[in-house]
């Protein structure tokens, strides 16, 4: 399954020509191309589809939709076993409204 994830803009740099961020997921970090958003800023939070970033999302709709990934199990289907401490850490956030 190939999902869009939502992740926080870490940094941005033009890499060969293109323009790239480093994105966090949670504690999972990756390369991403900002062709589609070239104005995204460091701190706002991204949907990354196959490695593009393909839209800005508000922070407490990329928290909700990173917890409700979790609780369905596909996050780490996705990111596989280096997701685990974001999932807990989702968890933890999620609870603590409450």
């Amino acid at each position: 399954m190939c999902l869009a994830v939502p992740g926080r803009v870490l940094s941005t740099a033009e890499v060969d020509g293109t323009l790239m961020a480093e994105v966090d997921f949670g504690g999972v970090r990756k390369e991403v191309c900002l062709q589609y958003i070239p104005d995204a800023a460091v701190g706002e939070y991204v949907i990354v589809h196959v490695g593009f970033a393909i839209q800005r999302l508000d922070e407490r709709s990329a928290q909700e939709t990173l917890a409700s990934f979790d609780r369905l199990g596909i996050l780490a289907e996705e990111f596989g076993d280096g997701f685990e401490p974001a999932a807990r850490q989702q968890q933890f956030i999620e609870g603590a409204g409450r």
